[in-house]
């Protein structure tokens, strides 16, 4: 790996990391903040959304005050594969393709040969980190704002055990039922929805995972609220299954990072508690 970036910030270093992925085929970059402290220290991953790299979250996301004060790391990977030769929608769309990789392992071609992000996150950059950084890997959790919020809850729910805390900003719940979703598993998994059922967070609530902590800030004025993101149907999944879910509407918020911005700080103190 080359460290391509550093940044002193909050009695911590804020770093962006370059690695040639084997799951993805292509270069791969990710962001680190590592607050002063010896190690081990407990790790959360923040997966971003539509459209996003590590970048949004890293330079406007607020989080490192609340991080060096928990000693946590905070990982923010790509949200898909990028290069030249990596296929892209055929139209330039912003909701498939490049910047769009829903955390899934691509079955359909092109795709197949470079979206692997679920094998990326899943796998792959959880050794590069255990092996480069002062990382528990005993202690994590994991959160994630909208596309990056459905791949929070579904890396969380397929992998029990591995997270203490699983958290999001107006996550895509239930993507086999909104167009988000129904584009992106389609293209890259298939046409037939039986195959995308292990990619929909009520999904896997109903069949049985379990999380032993979610949490979950929506905002009220979000525009994709009950068009895309459809909140309801987590709750109703988690209610059926005894799923403990705490579940905020936030009057007058809206989708964007002002939204997760005001609401960071309280997702890491939360998460703080579970990994203590």
């Amino acid at each position: 790996m080359e460290r391509i970036n550093r940044w002193r910030s909050h009695g911590g270093w804020q770093e962006v990391w370059r690695h040639d992925s084997q799951a993805t085929g292509t270069p791969m970059e990710f962001s680190v903040f590592l607050p002063d402290g010896e190690g081990p220290k407990p790790v959360v991953w923040f997966l971003s959304g539509l459209t996003c790299t590590w970048a949004n979250v890293t330079e406007k996301g607020e989080y490192r005050a609340a991080c060096a004060r928990h000693g946590i790391i905070l990982v923010a990977p790509d949200t898909s594969p990028r290069g030249e030769d990596v296929p892209d929608d055929a139209e330039g769309a912003y909701d498939f393709g490049l910047g769009a990789g829903f955390y899934v392992d691509a079955t359909m071609k092109p795709y197949a040969r470079n979206y692997q992000m679920r094998s990326y996150i899943e796998r792959e950059l959880p050794a590069l980190v255990a092996a480069q950084f002062p990382a528990d890997m005993g202690r994590q959790g994991i959160m994630g704002h909208s596309m990056g919020g459905h791949g929070a809850l579904t890396v969380g729910l397929r992998n029990p055990g591995r997270f203490r805390s699983v958290s999001a900003f107006a996550p895509i719940v239930a993507p086999t039922h909104c167009p988000w979703g129904q584009k992106a598993l389609g293209g890259y998994l298939g046409s037939d929805p039986a195959g995308w059922a292990e990619y929909d967070a009520c999904r896997l609530i109903e069949s049985g995972a379990r999380l032993p902590a979610l949490k979950v800030d929506q905002g009220a004025a979000d525009g994709f609220l009950d068009s895309q993101l459809m909140p309801d149907r987590l709750q109703a999944a988690c209610a059926q299954a005894g799923q403990p879910l705490e579940l905020a509407l936030h009057e007058g918020y809206d989708h964007s990072y002002y939204f997760i911005s005001s609401f960071m700080a309280a997702h890491l103190d939360w998460h703080a508690m579970h990994l203590a």
